[in-house]
């Protein structure tokens, strides 16, 4: 009998302000898939990083192959044969993708000999990856894309995958997926990380529970339901959602013939944008990663000031040339698809990122009410359930799905008339991404006006009241939910509306 790939025992691992991994053992067979799962801050990222050797235990025994092994850093990790695909990118944004992938790979083969072995891999397993492109230039899913294929060059005998289908749409999970099972029958072991419960019962063939960083039950998944999941994960299934008909009152946003050429050459110019979203109602855009959903948030925030006179109105006035600030005042929140850097500062606590976007703890004088700013802090933990070490815990420190529920949350909390959220749950567990979802729909029942950017095609059927599509920097007309079908939404995000059979409404 063959050793196990990877045998875990004993694992701890014990943070400041929580205790992340307690006695953890775990066993991963050659050619075997498989799953960890376990609610947001329930230990998965960190055993993850313990095995790929960027973080230390404090205790416990590592063995692969049969031989107990010291992963003292990534580097070792990787000549042993792990590679890993994080959450969180480890991308430097001024190299191209190219540069990314020569960085993490030994030096025996030229940048050039390196990019053909990028078009050969991305083309072997469906990965649209132009590696000649800046990495500042790419949106997350083509980011996703760069991580998936450097971590596929080093032929790797232990896969390790967290989060990896968070920003991919269907078809390109099914094409990582039989990349996946092809990897597997090859005898590369995979460890897989996901709060999508449908995705781990397709794909793996062994899953391990954790809760609170313990082990706390293994089962095969193809013999469990998504309720029977969601109960060893979080205790209970998460509750359905409440989707009254909506009663869409005045415009508050109304986007007109808004064309903006791209101020990079492999960005996606904006041309003709029109739509409107109303009081009460939640409109959802989908749309295949980097196709301009980039430029039109920068443009709908103010990040990018160049939008034309009157393409952009707020409750009737012209913001199109506002700031973000400006644009606040008049009730507009927003949460970009990228937590750390753009959502919340990653040094800073959380009680100070609530300053990125919320002021009431600001005197006219200038000062900051310190006591009220932690107050701010602390209620968004309490009402999100944010796993976190309090106010003054840095934003860094979070897992990535309670990050996402303090950002979603400090905006919810703002009682905005426009929010505008792009990737509401990225890599949020599935009793999260309901409470996300609850909370976005309670606001539109307030009479919040919502657009929705995501790629989880489900998400914005299961909220939205209308559905747009952003194809190539053109945004298609909107269809009612009731209306809309997958395979039409599919068909339209290929840009093919004219021919969508289904009767869009203004």
């Amino acid at each position: 009998m063959a050793p196990p790939r990877l045998e875990l025992s004993g694992i701890r691992k014990q943070y400041p302000a929580v205790l992340a991994n307690d006695a953890v053992s775990l066993r991963v067979a050659p050619g075997q898939i498989h799953a960890v799962l376990g609610e947001n801050g329930a230990g998965k990222s960190t055993l993850m990083k313990i095995i790929y050797g960027a973080v230390r235990p404090d205790a416990g025994e590592i063995r692969f192959n049969g031989q107990v092994v010291q992963v003292a850093s990534p580097a070792a990790a990787r000549a042993l044969g792990i590679s890993m695909v994080y959450q969180h990118f480890s991308l430097f944004d001024t190299l191209t993708a190219a540069e990314n992938v020569w960085l993490g790979l030994d030096k025996s083969q030229s940048l050039a000999q390196v990019t053909e072995r990028i078009n050969a891999v991305a083309g072997q397993y469906g990965l649209d990856l132009d590696p000649l492109r800046p990495v500042h230039t790419l949106s997350v899913g083509e980011r996703q894309r760069v991580e998936i294929v450097r971590a596929l060059l080093t032929q790797p005998q232990l896969l390790i995958l967290d989060e990896p289908t968070s920003v991919l749409t269907p078809q390109a999970v099914d094409k990582l997926f039989a990349t996946l099972r092809l990897l597997a029958a090859q005898g590369c072991a995979i460890l897989y990380i996901s709060h999508k419960l449908d995705e781990i019962r397709a794909l793996c063939h062994h899953c391990t529970v954790l809760r609170g960083g313990r082990v706390t039950g293994e089962v095969d998944p193809t013999e469990q339901t998504n309720a029977s999941l969601s109960r060893l994960m979080i205790g209970a299934e998460p509750p359905a959602l409440q989707h009254r008909p909506a009663s869409p009152g005045a415009v508050v946003l109304a986007v007109k013939g808004l064309s903006l050429a791209t101020d990079d050459p492999f960005g996606t110019a904006l041309h003709g944008i029109d739509f409107e979203v109303r009081a009460g109602e939640i409109v959802g855009m989908a749309g295949v990663s980097g196709n301009g959903q980039q430029a039109l948030m920068a443009a709908l925030s103010g990040e990018d000031p160049r939008a034309p006179a009157g393409s952009i109105r707020l409750a009737g006035t012209d913001a199109a040339a506002m700031s973000p600030g400006q644009r606040r005042a008049l009730g507009l929140h927003f949460v970009p698809e990228e937590r750390l850097g753009r959502g919340a500062v990653p040094s800073l606590s959380l009680a100070h990122n609530t300053l990125l976007t919320r002021t009431e703890a600001v005197a006219a004088s200038g000062w900051i009410r310190t006591a009220q700013v932690r107050a701010l802090a602390q209620s968004l933990i309490e009402r999100f359930q944010v796993k976190a070490g309090g106010p003054g815990a840095a934003a860094k420190s979070l897992s990535g799905g309670n990050l996402q529920k303090f950002i979603v949350g400090r905006e919810l909390d703002a009682r905005p008339k426009l929010l505008i959220v792009s990737q509401p749950t990225w890599g949020v567990d599935v009793g999260a991404a309901a409470q996300i979802r609850a909370e976005l729909l309670a606001l539109r029942d307030a009479g919040c006006a919502l657009l929705v950017v995501s790629e989880e095609l489900d998400e914005l059927f299961e909220i939205s009241d209308r559905l747009l599509v952003i194809a190539g920097g053109r945004v298609s007309p909107s269809v009612a939910v009731a209306a809309a079908t997958t395979a039409m939404v599919g068909q339209w995000m290929s840009g093919l509306w004219a021919e969508g059979g289904v009767h869009a409404q203004a």
